[in-house]
């Protein structure tokens, strides 16, 4: 059997270029080059070039995080292209990179989560509305980014002010939601129409990080992660479960990752990452692999995923 041309997609013009490029690394030096002749492409310099070789590609891997990446934008491409992808098509990517629609296909799915408010630039912003609506500590978003882009903790009311001055450099559309305090828990899922739950992976910032933020993410040591997390039995088939229904309602394909807070028995749903972090210590990865399937095995799962699609 000849080799898979596989187009390998990383980098983009995203606020998370650095941490895809080097996922993309990692994910080149995992695939098995017996089996792959890879072609690597930036999409921030590389898409005429990508375009002039789709018809000899095979399949593509898409190890790109945040807009132009992960919200359905270069899947569109792909699609007109006629390039088979790993994961989420078009509405899916879309649907999950926004936080208030994805909030509302939760809520429809039985789902609980924070409860929120949404505005945009242009909106008048009342502090103490806010504070009323949601509380204090408060969580402020972008409503359009990921890896905790642009996302502060306001314990207080000046600081409630200022991450909606930050969080709007990001986005023209912001969400305030309240702070759950609990046990952060990850679920993986894996498949197309048979779907499997992953391990779970319990996350324990360092306390010098005052939640799951960017820095906690990418800097070496900065969290401890725990497969599989430490639930009940019962609980743990309740967050899979979460994860199962969030992947569900979005719309999803091939393989997602679903964030959580358990806290006194309830499990709050954050949102979901289409396109999980891809170096061979990342969340997702790292759960694959507690269930016995290594990262160069986790890739070429995704890979026929994408095939099969």
């Amino acid at each position: 059997m000849r080799k898979l041309r596989l187009a390998l997609l990383s980098g983009g013009k995203s606020s998370e270029r650095e941490v895809s490029l080097k996922s993309g690394g990692q994910v080149f030096e995992a695939l098995d080059k017996a089996k792959y002749d890879i072609y690597r492409y930036d999409p921030q310099t590389d898409l005429r070039q990508l375009i002039n070789d789709a018809p000899n590609l095979d399949v593509a891997l898409i190890i790109m995080h945040g807009r132009w990446g992960e919200d359905g934008t270069i899947q569109g491409l792909l699609d007109l292209l006629g390039l088979p992808y790993q994961g989420s098509g078009v509405m899916a990517s879309a649907l999950a990179m926004n936080k208030e629609l994805s909030k509302t296909l939760y809520r429809q799915a039985g789902l609980k989560v924070p409860r929120a408010v949404f505005f945009s630039r242009q909106d008048a912003i009342d502090l103490r509305a806010l504070e009323a609506a949601v509380g204090l500590p408060a969580v402020i978003k972008p409503v359009n980014e990921g890896s905790s882009i642009g996302v502060t903790v306001a314990r207080h009311l000046d600081q409630l002010g200022a991450g909606i001055g930050e969080a709007l450099a990001y986005d023209r559309r912001v969400l305030v939601e309240e702070f759950i305090s609990g046990m952060e828990v990850t679920a993986g899922v894996l498949g197309n129409d048979a779907l499997l739950p992953l391990p779970l992976v319990e996350i324990v910032p360092d306390k010098s990080h005052p939640f799951f933020n960017y820095e906690a993410k990418y800097l070496p040591g900065a969290t401890e992660e725990i497969v599989p997390a430490r639930l009940s039995p019962e609980m743990t088939i309740r967050v899979q479960e979460c994860g199962l229904t969030a992947h569900r309602a979005l719309g999803c394909w091939g393989y997602s990752r679903t964030d959580t807070i358990v806290r006194d028995g309830e499990i709050y749903v954050l949102e979901t990452n289409t396109i999980p972090g891809m170096t061979a210590t990342s969340l997702f990865p790292q759960a694959a692999r507690a269930m016995g399937l290594d990262f160069p095995a986790l890739l070429d799962r995704l890979v026929e995923l994408a095939l099969e699609k």
